[in-house]
């Protein structure tokens, strides 16, 4: 094998967690090699996912604003409004930020290859072109990122037109009158808010009692009080028996307790498949567990110490933001850099309307490490630039510890919840106190105002 074959990191996939690992690698002057498949580099993330939803809420907020001055506009959706008109800009989107990430890995001197990836050995992967030659490979360090895709379940038979899933729920030609969604995580709820805010008749069903389990009870709330406001309905704790499309207009939705719940078309969420099958992985001793993903330890190591796992292959939450971070700290054990701060400082963002976001422990972790917490609020509706932007639905919650002095968390449901969430991250950086919210100054009218807000609820809950 050629000595220009031999690099000290080869990363397999490129993605928000495979991209991130690869640029810290470089930045610590390695010599790496980014593998993917797919002509343009970003994964799903760019092609199906973060961007292509995120472009489609956007055209959907902006229908929502024009509404909130409908004293003003005389604002309607035409009849014959096609899906690809509300997202006109996404190829335009998708090319910019591709053509951004790409340019990125060169000048950071990533050696970028457009192949198929399978581990022939430990330390050797061999590359398929799309012309079908190969090439071989070697790295001192592999980083598996290869993303995932939807899961589809034997009883609901994908097809793309009728019954549809996260790849191809865009390429809907016009916006239907009615829309069941299987399932509660992520993709289920930000696709379910989007299309109600739109008009359409939403359904969300879903095994679980709330949707985003993950999230703060009193976050999950406050998502759905809004979604069942804008004429859409969670149905939960709900099993899905049989899914079909009756030939004519209808897919029919039967569920465990005998009810039938018909809809114009369907969007199956119920979870996503880590891409693995084809890495070989057996080759190398590589088990993955039960639920089909790579296990690895607290440094994202695999059964193989010089093999690292990050983003969807190793499971929830499935998040750009945590794939990013996971790809980083993965390179940093690989390379016996410090990692910073815990991984708890990540923030989450879901991005539903109205957005969710938090960062930090929550309540009840709170409780179970400190024996106790106290928690204030701020209702959006208290706060002046709240009634201002028509803003009044959400609320930002901070935790703290029982004697409400330090800031432990802070999970917050509205719009502008994703980049509000950064004030407190900071905070929890820089581990400030719970008084430091009260005695600083924030712009007046802004939604930052929340934090003061709640951290007088908790002041005012200290014993005297």
């Amino acid at each position: 094998m050629s000595s220009n074959n031999h690099f000290d990191i080869l990363v397999i996939g490129s993605g928000p967690a495979g991209q991130k690992a690869a640029i810290q690698g470089a930045k610590a002057g390695k010599r790496v090699a980014l593998v993917e498949r797919d002509k343009q580099v970003g994964g799903a993330c760019v092609q199906h996912g973060t961007i292509p939803s995120k472009t489609l809420r956007e055209s959907a907020l902006n229908m929502v604003r024009f509404r909130r001055t409908s004293n003003v506009f005389d604002f309607r959706l035409r009849d014959d409004l096609t899906v690809p008109a509300l997202i006109q800009r996404l190829e335009e989107v998708v090319q910019a930020h591709s053509v951004y990430m790409a340019a990125q890995l060169d000048r950071n001197q990533v050696t970028r290859i457009h192949a198929r990836a399978k581990f022939i050995s430990e330390h050797d992967i061999e590359c398929t072109t799309p012309k079908r030659t190969t090439e071989r490979y070697s790295a001192d360090v592999i980083v598996i990122a290869t993303g995932s895709r939807p899961r589809r379940p034997d009883n609901v038979p994908v097809d793309h037109e009728h019954i549809l899933d996260s790849d191809s729920i865009l390429s809907m030609t016009y916006l239907p009158k009615t829309l069941m969604v299987l399932g509660g995580g992520v993709i289920a709820s930000e696709y379910a808010s989007f299309f109600s805010i739109l008009g359409v008749q939403v359904v969300m069903v879903d095994q679980a009692d709330r949707p985003l389990r993950f999230m703060d009870a009193e976050i999950t709330d406050g998502f759905v009080q809004a979604f069942q406001a804008s004429g859409g309905r969670y149905y939960g704790q709900q099993k899905i028996e049989n899914v079909k499309w009756d030939g004519l207009s209808k897919v029919m939705t039967l569920l465990g307790n005998g009810e039938v719940l018909e809809s114009e078309k369907m969007l199956m969420a119920l979870g996503r498949v880590a891409n693995i099958e084809d890495l070989n992985l057996q080759t190398v001793g590589i088990e993955p567990t039960p639920r089909g993903v790579i296990p690895v330890d607290e440094f994202f190591r695999t059964t193989l110490p010089h093999v690292y796992a990050v983003g969807d292959v190793i499971g929830p939450p499935s998040l750009a933001s945590y794939s990013m971070e996971q790809g980083r700290r993965a390179m940093c054990h690989a390379l016996a850099i410090d990692p910073g701060h815990p991984a708890e400082m990540v923030p989450m963002g879901i991005f539903t309307v109205p957005e969710m976001s938090s960062v930090g422990i929550s309540e009840e972790e709170a409780v179970s490490r400190h024996g106790g917490a106290m928690v204030g609020r701020a209702r959006f509706q208290e706060i002046a630039r709240g009634q201002i932007s028509g803003m009044t639905d959400g609320l930002l919650k901070l935790v703290a510890d029982p004697q409400g002095k330090k800031l432990l968390g802070i999970h917050i449901v509205g719009e502008g919840a994703c980049e509000l969430v950064h004030i407190g991250q900071m905070g929890l950086l820089a581990q400030v106190e719970i008084d430091s919210f009260v005695e600083n100054i924030f712009n007046f009218p802004t939604m930052a105002e929340t934090y003061r807000v709640a951290a007088l609820d908790i002041v005012k809950q200290r014993p005297r």
